[in-house]
């Protein structure tokens, strides 16, 4: 039929949700190094705090009685709105304010596959049940709110988004599986994603935030939010997904598409410091947002009071369900090697009544969880904890209560659950694009979602602290909706290239950014590295690219098949050769030259030099090695040629960048290549 680009399976399993300090942090760590550190007030005064722009969110719903969603003091509605706020279970349109301008939800394809929406596991309307799309909302646009805290008082301070005057318009996507209650659980269908899609453009936002997660080998042709986020940047709106938590493994990255900010997670400067002190006064460093007192407990290791036959050699000494014995286990602490929620779950369930837990993640990428008993996860010294209990007839442990650090070094890092690069549909595009703030977040949450979110916990909190590339993506949105807001005029592709360009590759010691275990990271973690959003705001240059040249890109990587009425032509460009802000070659040969275009966004009349840090084992070369401009808007062309040396790894990315300068303004970009 006409207008058809393809037809797939909408897969019920494929899209899912990725799960106050942050935007401080975020301003502290631009201004490290810098003689003139930019101040984030000068940046929100600019942009009016994001007033007229209308960010749209595609996630779980919203809780729209929260402080951060109240609209005192607004403007009324810009004129240029378009949506509605529909009626449904719990909600209805007086919900919306101007603030929350806009809510819909999109049922249609779930009850297809899974029958009739079970009320008991959700609302049939906007209303947030899980609590995840409350959270993204709200770290976007939520209003300042004073005295805001974790359950405890952990973290407390004034919450705010990141554009606090901006508009929210929320597209209910994401539902539950049955038998599922974890945000995991989640479901969100590609036809549904895409109706919310075309109403979102409809209804006339500017940005999109979509904190959800693909399958990393699916095509464009077959990915609901490609295919929609296309559509999108076609209409000028900018679309901001999360990578995916599938880290640290490579090719795992999510949301490839070219027209996409993919956008990764690293940590903040606070944690949560809740040390363990064994019975023979050895410290050994942890962290916790369980609220509790000191305490010491007698301990025991997991595999010392495990049910016989209920675990293997490679599942001793976790806490899985079942495994532990209530007649070994009753008052105790237990300590479990590796553990999260279901594993301090086991530990209750067996008459524990505290746990010490090895980090799931190797390393300092601690996942905050408000357990229900007294619980710290340690990352270090594990080994110590166990020769300690096996040396000693009566071990003991004392739980320090959690308490808030702020200022902590070196920070950022990566956050080992990030999804890492390169793409597995198109290795040519580097992805992730930025990194931004997604470990250990508190922003609003669902009323009815308790802060654990499972049913053992009956707990009722405002605000909840989470992790996740679904935290890291709405820091991106609120970014973005900054600078439509201080450039009406930019393109979907500008701002993109602002951000990325502009990003910093250094932490708050000065040190090159890490991974949680402390090794370099490169651009498959972090891509062009962490956002700066004063900086992005006044780049200098900017990439730009428009709807054809992404469709000319399809032509080159997958035969275009997202827009019939466009004709490739018979000579095929590189992927490579998409006038992208980072550049990445898969499989060099030899040589390659590309080409790259810049527009000059800053003062009239400027000079740029190139300065060099080519990939080990590649030569670099740059014509010509200055850019003269005279006005604003005009546009210079520039080639890059990469060769490959006889001491270049094969079939390994070596990585390098290169840079713009005029002395005022530094535009980065990361460049990544292999040889076969």
């Amino acid at each position: 039929m006409d207008g058809v680009i393809s037809v797939f399976h909408s897969h019920p399993t494929i899209s899912r949700l990725h799960t106050i300090r942050s935007w401080d942090f975020i301003n502290l760590l631009e201004g490290i190094g810098d003689s003139n550190p930019p101040n984030a007030q000068d940046l929100l005064s600019k942009a009016n705090y994001g007033k007229d722009v209308i960010v749209g969110v595609l996630d779980s719903g919203v809780w729209p009685e929260s402080e951060s969603f109240n609209d005192n003091g607004m403007d009324p509605v810009p004129r240029s709105w378009k949506g509605i706020c529909q009626n449904g279970v719990a909600f209805n349109s007086s919900h919306c304010n101007r603030k929350l301008i806009g809510a819909r939800y999109y049922l249609r394809s779930y009850e297809a596959y899974y029958g009739a929406l079970n009320t008991r596991l959700d609302f049939r309307s906007p209303r947030d049940r899980n609590g995840h799309g409350t959270h993204t909302s709200s770290t976007i646009g939520g209003r300042r709110v004073p005295n805001a805290s974790s359950i405890g008082g952990l973290g407390s301070g004034t919450a705010t988004g990141g554009a606090p005057l901006a508009r929210l318009a929320i597209y209910k996507v994401c539902w539950p599986i049955p038998g599922h209650t974890l945000a995991e659980g989640n479901t969100c269908l590609d036809d549904d994603m895409l109706a919310a899609f075309d109403d979102a453009i409809a209804d006339g936002v500017h940005v999109i935030s979509v904190s959800i997660g693909t399958d990393t080998s699916r095509p464009y042709k077959n990915d609901g939010i490609a295919i929609g986020a296309l559509h999108a940047m076609k209409r000028n709106i900018v679309v901001a997904c999360s990578a995916g938590n599938s880290g640290p493994t490579t090719y795992s990255v999510s949301n490839v598409a070219p027209w996409i900010i993919t956008v990764g997670a690293s940590s903040i400067d606070r944690i949560f410091s809740s040390p363990i002190v064994l019975g023979n006064d050895m410290i050994i460093e942890g962290q916790s947002i369980t609220p509790f007192g000191n305490r010491t407990y007698p301990l025991v290791y997991a595999s010392d009071v495990e049910n016989p036959g209920t675990t293997t050699n490679l599942t001793t000494g976790l806490c899985l369900h079942g495994t532990l014995s209530p007649a070994l286990v009753r008052g105790k602490a237990v300590f479990c090697w590796i553990g999260d929620t279901f594993e301090t779950l086991e530990v209750q369930r067996a008459g524990g009544v505290a746990t010490v837990l090895g980090n799931t993640y190797n390393g300092r990428g601690v996942l905050g969880r408000p357990y229900l008993i007294p619980a710290t996860v340690v990352y270090f010294n594990k080994i110590d904890i166990f020769n300690y209990i096996e040396n000693n007839q009566n071990p003991n442990v004392t739980l320090i209560q959690p308490k808030t650090l702020l200022g902590t070094k070196p920070n950022p890092f990566m956050a080992p659950f990030t999804s890492r690069g390169p793409s597995a549909i198109e290795p040519n595009i580097l992805k992730p694009d930025i990194t931004a703030p997604g470990l250990n977040i508190l922003a609003a949450w669902s009323e009815v979602s308790s802060p654990l979110n499972v049913p053992a916990d009956k707990r009722v909190v405002k605000y909840n602290i989470e992790s996740g590339t679904s935290m890291a993506c709405p820091h991106v949105a609120a970014v973005a909706a900054l600078l439509k807001a201080i450039h009406p005029d930019w393109s979907s592709a500008a701002i993109r290239s602002a951000i990325m360009t502009t990003a910093k590759i250094t932490n708050n010691v000065g040190t090159q950014i890490t991974n949680s275990q402390g090794n370099i990271s490169t651009p498959f973690d972090y891509g062009a590295c962490h956002i700066q959003p004063s900086k992005a705001a006044d780049p200098g240059l900017v990439y730009n690219a428009s709807y054809n040249d992404y469709l000319l890109f399809l032509c080159s990587s997958s035969g275009n098949l997202l827009d019939p009425s466009f004709k490739c032509p018979q000579q095929l460009p590189s992927p490579s050769d998409l006038n992208y802000p980072s550049l990445s070659i898969a499989h060099l040969q030899g040589s390659r030259t590309v080409k790259r275009t810049v527009t000059n966004v800053g003062t009239k009349s400027s000079s740029y030099s190139v300065r060099i840090n080519p990939p080990q084992g590649y030569l670099v070369r740059i014509s010509p090695t200055t850019l003269d401009f005279s006005a604003t808007g005009e546009i210079k062309s520039f080639s890059i040629t990469i060769t490959a040396q006889s001491t270049a790894k094969k079939s390994v990315f070596a990585v390098g960048w290169y840079t713009w300068s005029d002395g005022i303004h530094q535009v980065r970009s990361p460049i990544t290549v292999a040889s076969p």
